[in-house]
């Protein structure tokens, strides 16, 4: 499998919400050092502990930094755009960094419902995620009656980020599909990637390309990597709690929290958000990899993780890519 990374540039406790940003570039230089194939950033809208909103911007300032990785988004939230608007940008995109770019796109709403009112999308409204989709993907061939500019020779790769129907949209499209999250561990997956492979109708010579997107975190021991884990997966169980999901905080200040949980409802939580990430020592995270590339037969992995130790980060990066590059 190929090896990417996606960084979410996630927000850190007693920092400036801007330097996310400032480390998400920092990160793609050292992912184009240690040889990732592509380095993908994401679009959240509203959410507190993550800075990325606009990924076309982000993506220009990595690509004035970086010179070979592939750079993409992971991914831009095709409902809350005009199709004719993210094909220009990601025109744009391809124009200054030839045959470097990527554009995957998904469909979430937004992650709460005044977040949704401002992005004027209702959960009400019908789907057309499909529609949209094929006009987008007609702007970047220019088969549309309408140009999209700047005309570019090299070609921008769209990829669809699914859980369930976009699955089978990716298929009747000819497009790469990339799945990530509570998918991965249901029962039915290896149907849903039956009937993709299945179903896949081919678009000007595409094949299937399905591309596995993972929380990976790797330390000396498992106990190391649980640790580096346990601020991300802190945020989430807060976030379930409270309703907000907050910048990353230091692991020290989190045990201290837990240790104010009585009840131990929370520490419960934690442990379980633990589990379902894969960080481990090489071994441990070598063995979980394996496994799952052979369950869904990827093409490629993407990689992400977040922790408030930037050092830490950054070893487990290196350590990644010796371990899968």
């Amino acid at each position: 499998m190929r090896l990417s990374l996606l960084d979410r540039s996630r927000t850190r406790a007693g920092q400036p919400e801007g330097a996310a940003l400032t480390q998400t570039v920092e990160r793609a230089v050292a992912a184009e050092r240690l040889g990732y194939h592509r380095f993908w950033v994401a679009e959240h809208h509203g959410v507190p502990g993550i800075a990325s909103g606009s990924p076309a911007v982000l993506l220009a300032a990595i690509g004035a930094r970086t010179s070979r990785i592939r750079l993409g988004s992971g991914g831009v939230m095709l409902p809350h755009h005009q199709p004719l608007v993210v094909a220009e940008q990601f025109l744009m995109l391809a124009a200054l960094h030839p045959d470097r770019v990527d554009l995957g796109v998904g469909r979430s709403l937004g992650f709460t419902e005044p977040v949704r009112r401002a992005l004027r999308r209702s959960a009400e409204e019908p789907d057309t995620f499909a529609d949209d989709l094929a006009e987008l993907r007609g702007y970047l061939e220019r088969t549309a009656a309408v140009t999209a500019r700047p005309a570019v020779d090299s070609e921008v790769p769209v990829f669809v980020l699914a859980t369930g129907h976009g699955i089978s949209v990716a298929a009747g499209l000819g497009l790469p599909v990339v799945l990530g999250g509570p998918v991965l561990e249901r029962p039915e997956l290896g149907d849903l990637l039956t009937a993709y492979r299945r179903d896949f109708r081919p678009h000007r010579g595409s094949r299937p390309h399905l591309t596995v997107a993972l929380d990976v975190l790797v330390a000396d021991t498992d106990a190391e990597a649980r640790e580096l884990a346990l601020p991300e997966v802190w945020a989430m169980a807060q976030s379930r709690r409270t309703g907000v999901f907050d910048a990353l905080e230091p692991v020290a200040t989190i045990h201290d929290r837990l240790a104010e949980d009585r009840a131990g409802r929370l520490r419960e939580r934690v442990e379980q958000g633990l589990d379902a990430v894969t960080a481990g020592s090489p071994a441990t995270v070598r063995r979980r990899v394996e496994g799952l590339a052979e369950r869904t037969r990827a093409d490629e992995l993407l990689v992400s993780g977040a922790t408030h130790d930037r050092d830490a980060l950054g070893a487990s990066d290196a350590a990644v890519a010796a371990l899968l590059g």
